[in-house]
Order: structure tokens, then sequence, then C-alpha cells
């Protein structure tokens, strides 16, 4: 767990049951004992050190302190089991930062957590809401995330801050990270993971397996070269031998000079490329000349073909700012900007 008082762009789930407060006591304890139900099965896949979990009493925030993609799955996953508890929903990506309480526990405070809680406001039950920082970095990680997403406008709450948010509306899609790729492959079972295997030696199961292959391979090519005997000592056609001609010599010039040969032009060499070096505060995504390059921190360098490109970093909460750039092969140029 990271310590107290660090400044970290997180993802933060919020979730309130809809229309708690309305409820007698008897029935808001069931609904949270089932609502605290449905979340534990929702962050299952989530390992306790990448999450710092808030109760609020009629719901809770998550913050996810790793990937973006927990918070995309645990927050579909919980949308899916809000059937047996109406639930409103909502994601967002921005900094927070990390304090202990009164009871000496974790907590969470910041724009990250304030602007979650917003999106979740705007929400419906069963309805999971998203903010645009959220959507434009998971959108970059899988074209099949872009589907997900449907454009639902700009929102404006009491406050005159005004949020535009993207309602979660396709299925939950399959984990694609490579650490899980390879737990499905080292556990596979059946033909496929036995080839996979070590076998004797020390030797994969497969190549075992395809040694006595390419030998047949080998032999059978090697009898198709060997010639005929009965054919070896044929002499070929005299009109058969004769046929190579020798290459034509190049025509003589205008004016009885020596014919001019000319020379492919030699290839100029790749130029190597430059850096973009950033210094971001309290954090931004940066966007070169048109495209997502990631989030600043922790991205700091950018290498960039030689030549001029826009540079624009957004955040959230406050105007983008751009600059043009000229990068020169080999040297690095530096942008230093903070949001206030």
């Amino acid at each position: 767990m990271e310590s107290a008082g660090r400044t970290l762009v997180c993802s933060v789930l919020f979730l309130d049951i809809a229309d708690y407060s309305q409820k007698p006591v008897a029935e808001q304890l069931q609904l949270k004992q089932a609502f605290n139900q449905a979340l534990a099965v929702a962050l299952k896949r989530v390992a306790p050190r990448d999450r710092i979990i808030l109760d609020t009493g009629d719901g809770a925030a998550i913050t996810f302190m790793g990937d973006p993609e927990d918070a995309l799955f645990a927050s579909m996953a919980m949308r899916d089991l809000s059937a047996t508890v109406p639930t409103r929903l909502g994601v967002n990506l921005g900094p927070v930062r990390l304090v202990k309480d009164l009871n000496g526990q974790m907590n969470i405070i910041g724009d990250g957590i304030n602007v979650a809680q917003r999106v979740m406001s705007f929400a419906r039950p069963g309805q999971l809401l998203v903010s645009r920082s959220f959507y434009e970095v998971v959108s970059c990680l899988s074209r099949d995330y872009v589907a997900l997403f449907r454009h639902e406008g700009s929102r404006t709450h009491k406050h005159v801050r005004a949020h535009e948010v993207y309602a979660v509306v396709g299925a939950t899609p399959a984990p694609r990270r490579a650490d899980e790729v390879g737990a499905r492959t080292e556990s596979a079972p059946g033909a496929a993971g036995w080839l996979t295997g070590i076998g004797p030696f020390g030797l994969q199961r497969s190549a075992l397996v395809m040694a006595p292959l390419v030998f047949l391979v080998i032999i059978g090519a090697a009898f198709a070269v060997v010639p005929d005997e009965s054919t070896a000592d044929i002499e070929p056609p005299r009109a058969q031998a004769e046929t190579t001609l020798p290459s034509p010599l190049p025509a003589p010039a205008a004016g009885g000079g020596a014919a001019v040969i000319e020379q492919p032009a030699p290839k100029k060499p790749a130029l190597a490329p430059g850096r973009l070096e950033l210094a971001v505060a309290p954090w931004g995504e940066v966007v070169v000349d048109g495209k997502s390059r990631g989030l600043s921190p922790p991205l700091r360098i950018v290498e960039l073909p030689a030549g001029s490109h826009t540079i624009e970093i957004r955040n959230s909460t406050f105007p983008a700012h751009v600059a043009q750039v000229d990068v020169k092969s080999g040297e690095a140029v530096r942008i230093q900007h903070r949001f206030r």
C-alpha cells in the first residue's frame, strides 16, 4: 500500500443504493447486506493491495491503485449485479491523495473521488456512467472497449461545473491481460497442455514430437535430389547447351564516347528520433498530433521524429494546454506545465 500524503492518479468507482434513505431501517439492513455481497463478488478479481474501499453508509467508494481495467471490469460486474440491489454507479480517473483518518485507517480525498461522486449522481438506478478522462484512457487500451461506451453529453451539478459523461452499454468483455493469458496457457488441459510441458532432457514435449517428423522430411528430400544412374551419362542436347548467351554490352554513347552506366543513388541514412520531455502537474493526458500517448505522470519521455509537432495536454478539470514544438534529431525538447 502506498504511504499516506502522496498524490496519485487513480480510477475511482463511486456507488450508492437508490432511495436508500427513504427505506425503513429493517429494509436498509437487508439492502446493505445484499450490496456488500454483490460488491465482494465484483471485486473478487482485484487484489486487496490494489484497492481501497470506503464505506459511505448508503454505498461505497473504491479507489483502484493499479490498472484502469480493474475499475472497468469491477464496475460492469457490479452493474450486472444491480438487478437485486438498485445501484447507481460512476467512475472517474483523476488525482487523489492518501491520508489517515481519525481511526488511523487509510482514506482518500481529492478531485478524483469528488468527480466520481458527481458522475454517479447523474446516473439512473442500474446505470453506469464514466467521466471523459476515464473514457479517453480506457478506450485507447483496446478496440473492443470503444464499443462499450455511448456519449451522454454534458451534465451540470448544483456547483455549476459541467461534466461530460459516457454510459457503459456493452456486455462485460473478457480480460485481455498478458499475465492471465500466460496463466491459462500454463494450466491448459488435454493435449495442448501436455505439448507445452517439459519432457526428458529438459526439452519441450512438442519439440520431441516434431523431431522424428523433421528427420523423415530431410531423408525424403535427400532421395528426391539423388540423380538416376541410368540417365546420368546421357549428354544433354547441344541445342539446349548453347542456349546460354552472353549479356549484351552497353550501347555506345552518342559521338563515339564510352557508354555511361548509371549508378543507383545512395540511400540517405535515417535520422535518429528526438525526445519530448514532460513535466506535468498534477496530471494530464498527452496528445501528439491528434493521437493520445498516455497520462503524464507516469509518462515522462516521448520519442518523436524530427520535425514540427503539435502537443496538447488535457485535464478534465482545466482548459487544455497546447504547444507547438520543433524536434531535432537526437535532441530533447522539454514541456513543463502545471494546471491551476
